[in-house]
């Protein structure tokens, strides 16, 4: 079944492309079926396609998938177009007496800088503390993950010496997990942060569960024991050459970084192994079917 999305959504013909099952809004309404209602908060700079990477993801499952994507009011970015934000976004003022089946709050590029000095951090918290109550399950990447930790736990992020960037093998920690089914012992997941957690800090709290651990990237997925929050260190969205495009960006603004490690082929940059692909896709569908369209009220009034 198909996302749900406005057909002048610059994702809409990037998926229809790609054969993802995507439909508009009117063809949607004359099915009779009640879609998942799923919003995504994007914090990332690059809007679209990070919009269009959770699409696809969303999109590959038997569900109907309504999304609304939701914006920061106290903060106003400079990367995507305003007449693409005033036309696909809405904010969380606008939307906060609703219920959402799902929710996911995506990364940004504030890692270095204290959570309570982000210009939208109370905003945030705000809409953390809303899904508790208004959203079946959320999923948090990245960043967002580390500040839901904290927010909600009070575990302390810590800044790495050097970026994690690259794809990182995952061994996950429960086979019986419902949001790991149909996983191998070890996937493969795409990292770009500078931050990590100790890992005796999330193992002690009663309240998590670690499901993915690296020996090279430390702590990859965690769960809250009620299922209704997730917390992706890593970036499974991540399309093929999304490690590239970062590289080359940090090379020509003459910044130090190193090739993306276990990502290039014979160090290649125009030949990229693709290993997490299948990972994402059983993740999110895992996420939607078990956490979501199974416990989700019908009536989510």
């Amino acid at each position: 079944m198909p996302v749900v999305i406005p057909k002048t959504l610059p994702a809409f013909k990037i998926l229809s492309n790609e054969n993802i099952f995507v439909m508009p809004k009117l063809r949607a309404e004359t099915q009779d079926i009640r879609p998942l209602e799923i919003a995504i908060v994007n914090l990332m700079p690059t809007k679209i396609e990070t919009e269009t990477q959770l699409m696809r993801l969303l999109g590959n499952s038997s569900l109907q998938v309504n999304v609304t994507l939701i914006g920061t009011e106290s903060y106003k970015g400079h990367v995507t177009a305003q007449d693409h934000m005033e036309t696909f976004y809405t904010t969380f003022s606008k939307i906060k007496q609703k219920k959402f089946d799902g929710m996911i709050i995506t990364g940004a590029p504030v890692e270095k800088i204290d959570f309570k000095d982000i210009k939208y951090w109370k905003e945030l918290e705000e809409i953390m503390d809303w899904s508790e109550t208004h959203v079946t399950s959320t999923i948090f990447i990245c960043w967002a993950a580390y500040a839901a930790l904290y927010h909600f736990y009070g575990i302390e992020k810590h800044v790495l010496d050097k970026k994690m960037f690259g794809i990182y093998p995952v061994d996950t920690c429960d086979e019986y997990e419902l949001l790991l089914k149909g996983m191998d012992d070890t996937m493969y997941v795409p990292m770009s942060r500078y931050l990590t957690v100790n890992p005796q800090d999330v193992a002690q709290n009663k309240n998590l569960k670690i499901l993915g651990y690296g020996d090279d990237c430390g702590v990859s997925i965690i769960k809250s024991l009620d299922n209704k929050k997730f917390f992706l260190t890593g970036h499974h969205e991540y399309d093929r050459e999304t490690l590239k495009t970062e590289y080359l960006r940090d090379i020509n603004k003459g910044l130090e970084i190193d090739k993306p490690v276990n990502y290039f082929v014979n160090d290649d940059i125009n030949k990229i192994n693709m290993k997490w692909k299948s990972t994402a896709n059983l993740l999110y569908y895992n996420w939607l079917n078990y956490y979501v369209y199974q416990v989700t009220p019908y009536n989510l009034k």
